[in-house]
């Protein structure tokens, strides 16, 4: 069975090519060229992945992700001209998997849209095989079959990246992690040196969490090294 793509790319030029790219891959790749059509789209099919640009007309990338984000855990790669801090923090606060700045490689954007479909599939499996499980450290829960965190009996909306992170760091509350494992076992993906990605699921994270983001109890930094989890 083919994946199937949601190609949101304003550019002609640009949407022609990668979806060609993805059509030599084997994969099925629907176009949109705003973000109300993209929209709609996705609320008439099925798709595997969304690969987005953040300019676009009528509804930009970041409104269209936010509306998406209520509704599906679907993975968003975006893909944008826009290679600030800001834009990536916002892209991945508001739910995307994964960003990649204009211009890019065709290698670097195939291989990255495989393994985050791979992610998707593997989690989805995992999932469905699972028990009931739950995990707990200090207030926080982790209800592993439903997919809810609460901390003091309250619902804390996490992303998709963001509960599989807290997961790994309650799963292994001795062990240390350096961004490359965490990106690595997180992500499923080689490790390209983009600490921002890291960084901004992390302060995120660290901001739905925490008591005081700026001295956090939960996941600690260790300078030089990585994180590992705090001690209850």
């Amino acid at each position: 069975m083919q994946n199937k793509i949601l190609l949101v790319e304003d550019d002609l030029a640009i949407s022609d090519m990668v979806k060609g790219q993805f059509i030599k891959e084997g994969f099925e790749v629907v176009s949109a060229f705003d973000g109300e059509e993209a929209l709609e789209l996705f609320a008439n099919d099925m798709f595997d992945l969304i690969l987005l640009d953040l300019m676009l007309p009528k509804l930009d990338g970041m409104e269209f992700l936010k509306i998406i984000r209520e509704k599906s855990m679907i993975p968003v790669l975006i893909m944008s001209a826009k290679d600030g801090d800001l834009d990536k923090a916002l892209g991945l606060g508001f739910g995307a998997d994964d960003y990649i700045a204009k211009p890019f490689s065709m290698i670097e954007l195939t291989a990255r849209v495989k393994a985050a479909i791979r992610r998707a599939t593997h989690y989805s499996q995992t999932e469905q095989k699972q028990e009931k499980k739950v995990l707990t450290v200090g207030e926080i829960t982790l209800d592993l079959d439903n997919f809810l965190a609460q901390k003091s009996g309250k619902e804390i909306k996490l992303t998709a990246k963001e509960f599989h992170i807290l997961k790994l760091f309650i799963s292994h509350p001795s062990r240390v992690y350096t961004k490359a494992q965490i990106y690595s076992l997180i992500w499923e993906d080689e490790y390209y040196g983009d600490e921002n990605v890291i960084n901004v699921h992390m302060r995120r994270l660290r901001e739905k969490i925490e008591d005081d983001p700026s001295k956090p109890q939960y996941i600690k930094t260790l300078w030089g090294i990585g994180y590992k989890l705090g001690e209850f």
